[in-house]
């Protein structure tokens, strides 16, 4: 399953989960997602890394969920009546995102699609995919997915190794 980026064709269309988080409005590929569900308060993990807020049974699975708003550096995120739980799978493991709220599902074609530019990327900035430029409205940023869980999984390394010793 290949996520959408700046190597979609111009002419194809791409679909777009669309989520407000900490007053922000960020975009999945929908290729990632594979439901989007109310929020449910997840059952806390003894260790897990802060911004693993526990696991829920999503009929009969256990999905971890994490709090998109910490791992993106920004504040929690506070449960009310809008708050979901998109949960989406990368390279096999399947996670549960808290968002403030779901949007839309958006579609854009591939033309709309650019990189996030060269040094936003080097400044640490690699959670973006792509942007997309809209017409009407500010522009889009489209998670790495991959990126995102990526860097979840190193900051909980040290905690693990410390653990261990």
């Amino acid at each position: 399953m290949q996520p959408a980026s700046d190597q979609t064709p111009a002419g194809e269309r791409v679909l777009l989960g669309c989520f407000e988080v900490g007053g922000r409005t960020l975009a999945i590929d929908v290729a990632q997602l594979r439901e989007v569900v109310r929020f449910r308060e997840p059952t806390p993990l003894p260790g897990a890394p802060e911004p693993v807020e526990g696991v829920i049974d999503l009929r009969g699975a256990l999905v971890p969920v994490v709090d998109l708003g910490r791992v993106l550096g920004g504040e929690r995120v506070r449960p009310g009546r809008r708050t979901r739980i998109a949960v989406a799978e990368v390279e096999g493991l399947v996670v549960g995102l808290v968002v403030d709220a779901a949007l839309e599902i958006l579609s854009v074609p591939g033309s709309a699609l650019g990189d996030a530019p060269p040094l936003a990327r080097e400044a640490g900035c690699e959670a973006t995919r792509a942007v997309v430029r809209r017409a009407s409205g500010p522009m889009l940023p489209v998670l790495a997915l991959e990126v995102v869980l990526e860097g979840l999984y190193r900051a909980a390394l040290p905690r693990a190794g410390a653990e261990v010793a």
